[in-house]
């Protein structure tokens, strides 16, 4: 033995605890995985605890008390139908009627439900809300006299077509929306038997909501009704909408319950709209896609717009050999720029037509301000009046075929004019008469405030942006010059393709160059200039710009595609900081966030740290008279009639360029939210 243990006294705790150390470690593990689980079913309890006091505040008071000892089910129960909002346009009052009885129908099966007079109801405010509020919307709508909405769904139909050719809407617009129509019509005046209710589906489909059952269609023409009486047509209808509703309740999507046959019906084929292209927007060149899908409604239609343009084609052949055939003493007449297919597609759109190349149409922002609220960017960055701006175009015709263009080119293109030509007197007077026209529509529509309906008929402002190359017009100087006559300012937009032409121009009140690309390659794939010399003819036109002495402007450009692929307001503003940061002489000066766009302005426009980027149209209309009256010798600048810009307009003001006069701002803005105006 080892003496040395000798001196080891092994009755020491010390002793005994590193001898049965082994034994401690191994208590200590055990505890701390005691300790452990014992946490974790804690906080499982705890989850558990919490989850069911959320479910249970998510029941109505009134459901917990009917349910024994007070207690409820932890599982919440979906809701997928959360209401029922029936929308009627009558004349006669039998829609209004039908409304009354669906409503209570739908009241039996214990579903909120409002019935709403069309006429008092704005859809710019509140249709979208439809998307995220699970209620089904279902419209009742008369066909009146030519095919036309009654007077109390006027406004509505007018909205909602504007909107569904709209492309800032988009298709999505409305996804999320179930909707019902059901039409009131007389199968007599066969042209337009049910045109609104057919309109109303085709458009709420346009915008991206669902048909939850098939559309219906009364008949007053007992002679000629399915079922012998538009009463009994509605009945059907209505005892088909309330099955659907009842199957929607539970949460079936098809109206088969999915049980039938390879779980396809022939309801469900019924109710869902194939894809079509807008015939408002595509024109007469919809039907040239073999691949297009379109709705089986509409197929008549493009046979007919077929016929038509083929007939229209061979009638230009015909001119053509005419023209060819001419003597040498005589000149050709020229042709009209705007064909009668053309025509057609155009007014679809909302285009009122002038002689054979102009045209004028209300900007949706003249209706905003018309109804007391916010203008465009250009109200924001110049001051102009929205509700006093007349948005029109000299020529229809333009140089290039940008893949952006919202027109889906079936407008004319050319590199210089070649078109019979009106005179400047009679498209100035017929723009303003047209223009005043529709916003005598505005009469009477909800929202729309007296005073800027009052203003709105005298014509302040001049937008030539609407569509086309306006530089285009031979006779835009002259027509300039009109406009300034007649007091009214004149803001012209130019490609950068014509620079001869606008090096040319007499006094703009203001002129615009879209830059869509900054290097040549860019340039011809995103506008697809018609022009070989298209890259000399862009720089020109930026050389030309910088001689006429006007304020830069920098703001983001529109998609080539899609809405989603536009950057949203703060991409904006970074992209534009850093350009700013290689342009020293200019600064960020305004922001119109809901156009996401800002205005970069020179600083010789801040005069002791206050931007003066407005402008004071009526000392600029006297610059304009002193120009004339001195033939020319006189000139003046920007400077000279610029006028201070206010607060809310300013980039980084708390408004992000909202009026603070504009209503939904108002009422945003009370609620601390101002991301919807």
């Amino acid at each position: 033995m080892d003496p040395s243990l000798d001196s080891w006294d092994f009755s020491s705790p010390l002793i005994s605890l590193w001898i049965n150390r082994f034994y401690i470690y191994l208590g200590f593990a055990f505890g701390i995985s005691l300790w452990i689980c014992f946490q974790i079913v804690i906080r499982k309890q705890l989850f558990i605890f919490k989850d069911k006091n959320s479910k249970d505040k998510s029941v109505p008071k009134a459901t917990r008390d009917s349910m024994p000892n007070g207690h409820i089910a932890l599982q919440k129960k979906d809701i997928f139908v959360s209401g029922v909002k029936i929308f009627y346009g009558s004349q006669t009052g039998t829609a209004k009627g039908f409304a009354a009885s669906l409503a209570e129908a739908v009241a039996s099966l214990d579903l909120p439900v409002a019935v709403i007079n069309l006429q008092e109801y704005d859809p710019d405010d509140h249709l979208v809300e439809e998307v995220t509020s699970k209620n089904i919307c279902a419209f009742l709508v008369a066909t009146y006299t030519d095919g036309r909405p009654t007077e109390s769904a006027e406004w509505f139909c007018k909205w909602l077509e504007e909107a569904a050719s709209d492309f800032r809407f988009g298709k999505t617009y409305l996804k999320g929306m179930g909707y019902a129509v059901f039409g009131l019509g007389n199968s007599a005046y066969a042209s337009h038997f049910n045109k609104v209710s057919k309109n109303v589906d085709k458009w709420l489909w346009m915008l991206g909501a669902h048909r939850v059952v098939a559309r219906g269609e009364g008949d007053c023409n007992v002679v000629k009704s399915k079922r012998g009486s538009i009463e009994a047509d509605f009945s059907v209808w209505k005892t088909k909408f309330i099955s659907r509703l009842q199957a929607l309740q539970k949460g079936e999507k098809k109206p088969c319950g999915g049980n039938c046959k390879e779980g396809q019906c022939e309801s469900s084929a019924e109710e869902e709209l194939v894809e079509s292209s807008s015939e408002e927007e595509s024109g007469v060149e919809d039907h040239e896609n073999p691949n297009s899908v379109v709705d089986v409604e509409d197929l008549g239609k493009i046979m007919n717009c077929a016929k038509k343009e083929k007939r229209e084609k061979e009638h230009q052949e015909e001119n053509s050999a005419l023209v060819r055939s001419t003597g040498k003493g005589e000149g050709p007449e020229r042709r009209a720029m705007i064909t009668p297919a053309l025509r057609e597609a155009l007014t679809k759109q909302g285009y009122q037509l002038i002689g054979s190349h102009s045209g004028v149409k209300l900007c949706r922002w003249t209706k905003s301000m018309l109804r007391g609220r916010g203008g465009c960017y250009k109200h924001t960055f110049y001051g102009i009046e929205s509700h006093r701006c007349m948005e029109t175009t000299p020529s229809l015709a333009c140089a290039n075929k940008c893949v952006f263009c919202w027109r889906h080119h079936t407008n004319p293109v050319g590199t210089e004019w070649r078109w019979k030509m009106d005179q400047p007197e009679m498209i100035l007077k017929e723009a303003i008469e047209n223009h005043q026209n529709m916003i005598k529509q505005f009469k009477g529509v909800p929202g729309v405030k007296e005073d800027r309906f009052e203003e709105g008929m005298m014509v302040k402002h001049c937008a030539l942006s609407l569509v086309g190359e306006p530089i285009m017009y031979p006779e835009i100087n002259r027509f300039l010059k009109l406009l300034h006559e007649c007091k009214i300012s004149s803001f012209l937009v130019t490609n950068a393709q014509f620079p001869v032409e606008i090096r040319n121009l007499k006094p703009v009140t203001q002129l615009y160059v879209s830059v869509d690309a900054s290097t040549k390659d860019s340039l011809k794939k995103i506008d697809r200039p018609l022009f070989k010399d298209f890259w000399h003819r862009f720089l020109n036109s930026l050389k030309a710009l910088a001689a006429k002495g006007v304020t830069y402007c920098g703001e983001s450009s529109a998609s080539s595609l899609t809405m989603a692929n536009v950057p949203w307001h703060e991409e904006v503003v970074h992209f534009v900081r850093e350009l700013v940061a290689l342009i020293p002489d200019y600064e960020i000066a305004c922001e119109h966030e809901h156009s996401n766009c800002l205005l970069i302005a020179h600083k010789r426009f801040k005069i002791d740290g206050e931007w003066w980027t407005w402008i004071d149209y009526n000392r600029f209309q006297e610059l304009v008279q002193e120009y004339e009256d001195s033939g020319g010798a006189t000139d003046f600048s920007a400077k000279d009639y610029m006028a201070k810009t206010p607060h809310w307009a300013l980039f980084g003001a708390s408004e992000r360029g909202f009026d603070p006069k504009d209503t939904r701002y108002q009422r945003k803005n009370k609620s601390k939210d101002i991301s919807g105006c």
